[in-house]
């Protein structure tokens, strides 16, 4: 394997302003704001937060809700600035973080076919060349002219995959979406991520599956409360994890 480092993140703190009152409409907020009655309470959803991925391995991020997973992933994509450290990036990422994202719901999904290529950086011609493979993945050729709002979380998943899986990403972010497919998409999904490890495609992946997380990746983070709780071989962080929430 490549000891390249692909993503590099040092003392990374994430930091949210929350209200601690509640203001109902965009008026009340913009007059409590000007009247400085609106005050809010400082909450760090990450607490130096420090690991290395280096080219090939596959990352399984785990902790229960509220841990900082998905912020996590949001801050590598660029997506959140840190507070506090630094995250450095090397290569091309394909980030699933978000069902819908890049897709208009109005939109048919042949045409978000297309929109959403050319949010990843890819051509009108390249996605025309590789618009069969798209569909033929996603198995969606029924619906293929219907509007993404009419999609299930499930086909919204599939298509969302497809593309960004089309080409293989230096580095692929996958948080959570693959859990609202069916049993066989999910493994359909499994066995394309694997083939793209083994063709040195960096993964970092977020998943409530235990189960997943062993049968994809080599290491794991487990993060409690935004604070760094172990990492290392996914096999020891998983079985100290499960340990853990069985106490």
């Amino acid at each position: 394997m490549d000891d390249k480092i692909m993503v590099d993140v040092r003392d990374v703190t994430i930091q949210f302003n929350l209200a601690n009152q509640k203001v109902d409409n965009l008026k009340e907020y913009f007059i409590k704001l000007v009247k400085r009655e609106l005050m809010f309470q400082e909450f760090l959803a990450l607490k130096n937060v420090s690991f290395q991925v280096r080219k090939g391995e596959a990352w399984g991020i785990v902790g229960t809700n509220g841990s900082g997973k998905s912020t996590l992933l949001k801050a590598i994509c660029g997506i959140l600035k840190p507070y506090k450290g630094s995250i450095s990036i090397h290569g091309t990422v394909a980030p699933l973080i978000e069902l819908g994202a890049g897709f208009d719901g109005n939109m048919t999904a042949r045409e978000n076919i297309f929109l959403n290529g050319c949010v990843l950086g890819h051509s009108e011609k390249y996605m025309k060349e590789h618009f069969d493979e798209i569909v033929d993945f996603a198995e969606l050729w029924d619906f293929l002219d219907s509007p993404i709002k009419n999609y299930s979380s499930g086909m919204k998943a599939r298509l969302g995959f497809s593309v960004a899986t089309m080409v293989r990403p230096q580095i692929l972010i996958v948080d959570e979406i693959l859990a609202v497919g069916d049993y066989k998409f999910r493994k359909k999904c499994e066995k394309r991520m694997n083939e793209m490890l083994s063709h040195g495609t960096t993964l970092l992946y977020v998943s409530h599956s235990i189960e997943d997380v062993l049968n994809i990746c080599d290491h794991a983070l487990w993060l409690d409360h935004g604070n760094v709780v172990m990492k290392g071989a996914a096999d020891e962080i998983c079985s100290a994890y499960m340990n853990a929430q069985n106490t």
